[in-house]
């Protein structure tokens, strides 16, 4: 399957969305796609093999919209041309709203002492000529107005309706029925109807339209500059050594392999390791950390992290959209464009919404005429109806929030997959936390080692070099431990000796031969399996396993040799984080392949009371359904908080995968949510975010649909018999106008949302 994101040109409201969504869906070879207005782009997965870009592209031609694959903004010059264009689009909305605003108002002037029914002396009748008002109304609606005609056009052409079709017909109609008057008011006198004209209500309706929309997209602008701000960390430039020469060249033309000189104060412009010099580099905008990290030769650099005060040299290893950074502004791009669960009922009501409205205006027209007689009523209540009735509102009530609360996600350092994950996590019961690396801070180091002398004839060094010779074949953190113990003890990683049949035995140990001993470290319930005593060394083992100790056990040729004490030490904000979660009404559950005792320890230190310890990586997945089944009669909402490697099938298990991010491993993270720092604060933040997004989503789906479900029948003049009251066109244009307005205004108050915790973000 591809996948590829498509930037739209042409949409005006969520039915538009919604027929784009349709005609992508009828391409054969199309597995899924999702069309997000607020957005102004669709996310579309297929299969190359049955359809490509082109096709998918002149699908949505023929439904009347433009379509253009989104670049990838590692660099930033695809934001600027977005940015450029949508600045354009302001500023003719801006002078078109001017323009028609002017006029408005001029006809309101001329036809106010008629609204009021009465006589103003001195007033300027002359402004409410018939012709005259022709003349200045005519420019307004097919100049300043033409987008919506064109747009209705379209939509017809294509045997659809939107938003465009009803403020076409409505001002359509009221200008029209003005023109037939101007031309025949004799026609309607011999009718005994009263020639009154109504380019005034097409007028003011188009500039209010108009004014609608430009401050919606004023606002609407404003829901991606958490996309802005993280393209804005990086450096424009960078300082490369090319034919023994330092120049500076524009961050584009990087390429893998540059060697880059970087000075204290200035920023890391690529991702890279360094090759000569030391330095700390401060890399709280992209991991959160608040400390300057230490780098020297070897160690992996950041790009947009700046550097504090030494000089160095390091080769780029990721440019361009390789970047930690760039993939970072992936991930917030791909969030903001997708689907909220929550939107299906929108997308229902959008999608019958416009034909529905035109239906009740048609009936509002016949039954007035028809009970009346009056045509000036039938007409105002008809205008009224296709003018105030708003799909816009409803279309934008879930993706702009999504787009602000990611958005303010990856500005405290949480990167969220995308909406369906930040929808779950305000559902959450129980977080299940893995110990190492998420409780603890994932860097064991050796405490102590203890050999039973005397046996086989191995020394405490000739033992711990077997060890470490066997464990330099292993990735685990323990195992990493244990070689670098063995160097401060002096055993040069060079002088170790090889080891043939080396085994990893997942969750267990490992095991290889040495010069032709079977050595093996690991888990005392692997050395039991292997019918190895561990008596001998028990006391020593509880006493270390009681102060939180993991132990692993050495043994050659079938007999224990030896025992080591790893200790990794907690997380200064784990414990704050754990009672946090708790006092939200939330379960904490640790999880560990760690013995029980060792476990239990942990916990109790950072306040957890449930403990499922020695669980291999392999079962984790299997614990995270039996939670998941516990609640009774439905499945209980479980997230899992693990390091994203060890823990892949648990984390795809549970309802919310959360990843503990490290610098540069951080976007490639495969779970719907990544603390970037590894501060598990983040969770809490997360799940707020997560609470304050869905709360803002349904203030403005109950607006959106209360404002339709109230609006369309007040304009259709259900009150108009029990108070005689009728709604004003012009009222029902700025109802219309600003009801869009305020949906996202709504959503622009995340911008605002502060965790109720401190938590370091990208900044």
């Amino acid at each position: 399957m591809t996948a590829t994101t498509l930037k739209l040109k042409g949409m005006s409201c969520a039915s538009c969305a919604n027929s784009i969504e349709s005609a992508i869906q009828q391409v054969p070879g199309v597995n899924s796609v999702q069309v997000n207005f607020a957005a102004e782009q669709a996310n579309v997965e297929y299969d190359e093999r049955s359809t490509n870009l082109k096709a998918i592209q002149s699908a949505i031609a023929n439904a009347g919209y433009e379509a253009s694959e989104r670049k990838e903004l590692g660099i930033g010059k695809e934001d600027d041309q977005e940015q450029a264009e949508r600045k354009a689009q302001q500023r003719d909305l801006r002078h078109k709203t001017l323009v028609s605003g002017i006029i408005g108002l001029v006809l309101i002037i001329g036809t106010l002492p008629m609204m009021l029914g009465t006589h103003i002396p001195g007033w300027p009748m002359f402004l409410h000529n018939a012709w005259l008002q022709l003349i200045l109304a005519t420019p307004v609606l097919f100049w300043c107005g033409q987008s919506f005609y064109i747009g209705a056009w379209k939509a017809f052409t294509h045997r659809a309706a939107n938003m465009n079709t009803l403020i076409a017909l409505g001002t359509g109609t009221a200008y029209i029925y003005s023109l037939f008057v101007t031309l025949f008011p004799s026609f309607l006198i011999s009718q005994g109807l009263a020639p009154d004209i109504y380019y005034e209500a097409a007028v003011v309706i188009i500039a209010l339209l108009l004014l609608g929309r430009y401050l919606e997209n004023r606002a609407r602008g404003q829901t991606s500059d958490a996309i802005r701000q993280l393209i804005g960390l990086q450096a424009n430039t960078a300082r490369v050594i090319r034919a023994n020469e330092e120049i500076d060249l524009p961050l584009e033309e990087v390429v893998v392999g540059d060697i880059i000189i970087v000075r204290p104060g200035e920023k890391i412009p690529v991702d890279g390791e360094v090759t000569e010099g030391s330095s700390t580099v401060d890399e709280a905008m992209v991991t959160g950390e608040p400390i300057p990290v230490k780098k020297e030769r070897g160690a992996e650099v950041i790009g947009a992290t700046i550097n504090k005060t030494g000089s160095f040299r390091f080769r780029a290893s990721r440019v361009g959209k390789d970047t930690v950074l760039a993939q970072i502004v992936q991930l917030v791009q791909d969030a903001q464009g997708s689907k909220a669960p929550i939107q299906k009922l929108a997308d229902q009501v959008t999608g019958w919404f416009v034909p529905a409205v035109i239906a009740i205006a048609i009936i509002t027209f016949v039954l007035w005429f028809t009970l009346m007689g009056n045509l000036t009523l039938a007409l105002l209540t008809t205008v009224g109806v296709l003018i105030i009735a708003c799909p816009c509102a409803l279309g934008l009530a879930t993706p702009t929030s999504i787009m602000v609360g990611t958005g303010k996600g990856a500005e405290n350092g949480i990167l969220i997959k995308n909406a369906e994950s930040l929808e779950s996590a305000h559902n959450l019961q129980t977080i299940v936390v893995d110990k190492t690396g998420t409780l603890t801070e994932g860097k064991p180091t050796v405490t102590d080692y203890l050999t039973i002398r005397g046996t086989a004839n191995h020394n405490e060094i000739n033992l711990l070099q077997m060890a470490a010779a066997v464990e330099r074949n292993s990735e685990h953190p323990l195992a990493e431990a244990v070689v670098n113990y063995a160097e401060s003890q002096g055993i040069e990683k060079k002088k170790l000796s090889s080891v043939q049949d080396f085994d990893a035995v997942t969750g267990r140990g490992v095991q290889g031969t040495i010069n032709g001993h079977q050595v093996q470290i690991g888990t005392e319930h692997w050395m039991q399996s292997l019918g190895i005593d561990t008596q001998s060394l028990q006391s020593q083992r509880r006493a270390w396993e009681s102060a939180a100790k993991t132990t692993a056990w050495i043994a050659v040729d079938g007999k224990v040799e030896g025992l080591i004490g790893i200790s990794d030490a907690l997380k200064k904000t784990s414990a704050q984080a754990v009672s946090a979660l708790q006092k939200m009404g939330l379960e904490v559950v640790m999880i560990t392949g760690d013995n029980q005792q060792t476990a239990e320890v942990i916990a109790q230190a950072v306040g957890i009371r449930r403990v499922f310890a020695e669980v291999r990586p392999d079962q984790k997945a299997a614990q995270i359904r039996q939670l998941q089944s516990e609640a009774p009669g439905k499945s209980r909402q479980v997230a899992m908080v693990g390091d994203g490697i060890n823990d892949a099938p648990a984390l795809a298990q549970a309802d919310v995968g959360i990843s503990i991010g490290t610098g540069t491993d951080v976007a490639i993270a495969a779970s719907d949510i990544t603390l970037i720092s590894g501060d598990l604060q983040g969770i809490v933040t997360a799940i707020q975010l997560s609470k304050a997004t869905i709360s803002n989503i349904q203030q403005n789906l109950f607006f959106a649909f209360i404002y339709n479900v109230a609006g369309i029948p007040i304009a259709a003049g259900i009150l108009y018999p029990f108070f005689g009251w009728l709604l004003n066109p012009i009222i029902a244009g700025a109802a219309m106008a600003f009801s869009s307005v305020s949906v996202v205004t709504n959503a622009l108050r995340l911008r605002n949302f502060r965790p109720k915790v401190p938590s370091q973000g990208i900044r």
